[in-house]
């Protein structure tokens, strides 16, 4: 069986402590078994979704209106047989950048359209960082996994103590992180079991000969599409 492959997003503006934490993670997946790949989102131009939904109706896996820095990532993000998305607390949620990476697959429809296990195949995790030790990390991991949730994508968390990932504490220092042993912890185990359970569903599928319905679609919004 190949190597899973792993695909880390950091949607902090700043190379600090999520960039930290996340690193961590990834870290601690290699050493799993894994193959790694960490991207940040701090410089990138990624315009908002408008919903226009032409993608939908050209059948395009990447926007057409927009051409800047999510064009590249589109490929990178179906390709992954796991994810790890990071964030910084802001407002007791993701950065801008986090949320507007996740609102640019609106695509993602056409995958599911075709497959409606591609995403079920993936695995995903958050990880979260505040500068105060109860400042909305776990409300901002939620909204994380809300939207991996959206994509079809099983969950994961890194286990007893982590259940909606791991929380970092940055204690408003830039590069605070490296002092919260137990958050970065946390974040290892995140990255352990997201490797883990990524081997598992890859062998799993491979072993069970277990194929997309392809075709099967999911009912849902591309028929009204094809009038507009």
């Amino acid at each position: 069986m190949e190597k899973v492959k792993i695909l880390g997003i950091c949607g902090s503006p700043r190379d600090a402590s999520t960039m930290i934490g996340l690193r961590a993670a990834l870290e601690e997946a290699e050493k799993w078994g894994a193959e790694t790949e960490l991207i940040s989102l701090r410089g990138k131009k990624i315009n908002p979704c408008i919903a226009c939904d032409k993608c939908l109706r050209e059948g395009s896996l990447k926007c057409c209106v927009w051409k800047d820095d999510m064009t590249e990532l589109y490929d990178k993000w179906y390709e992954a047989d796991g994810v790890i998305v990071a964030s910084p607390v802001y407002l007791m949620a993701p950065t801008a950048q986090t949320m507007a990476f996740f609102h640019r697959f609106r695509s993602f429809w056409l995958k599911s359209e075709k497959d409606p296990d591609f995403f079920n195949r993936k695995i995903g995790a958050a990880i979260s960082c505040g500068g105060t030790r109860n400042g909305g990390e776990e409300t901002t991991n939620q909204v994380i996994l809300n939207a991996l949730s959206s994509f079809g994508i099983t969950l994961v968390n890194g286990g007893i103590g982590t259940y909606t990932g791991a929380c970092l504490w940055s204690d408003n220092n830039r590069y605070g992180a490296n002092d919260d042993e137990i958050g970065l912890f946390n974040c290892r185990k995140v990255g352990r079991k997201v490797a883990v359970m990524a081997q598992y569903m890859k062998a799993g599928v491979e072993q069970l000969g277990i194929k997309g319905d392809e075709g099967a679609g999911t009912g849902i919004e591309m028929e009204a599409l094809k009038d507009k």
